[in-house]
């Protein structure tokens, strides 16, 4: 299992427009990924599931993968929270 913390820079968190890219990129991989906040953890791959956990700025959250391309999921995940500007 592959782990990482993320802080969340962006002003309006992780709103609509990044959550669906960050669901997009963790799609493409068969890896089991989830996204941690508040001790709620929800299925990466679930739109729904990210919404609705109303990440704001400021928060602190842990993405961990697990599965045959665990890294390379996590390494595209990060890719994508840098890009977005979501985190750094």
């Amino acid at each position: 299992m592959e782990k990482k913390d993320f802080h969340i820079i962006a002003d309006t968190g992780i709103h609509a427009r990044p959550a669906t890219l960050l669901v997009q990129a963790a799609s493409k991989f068969n890896a089991d990924v989830n996204l941690e906040y508040k001790g709620k953890s929800v299925n990466l791959k679930s739109i729904m599931g990210v919404m609705s956990l109303g990440v704001g700025q400021g928060a602190d959250v842990t993405i961990t993968a697990d599965g045959a391309d665990e890294a390379d999921a996590l390494a595209a995940i990060a890719d994508t929270m840098v890009k977005e500007g979501l985190s750094e």
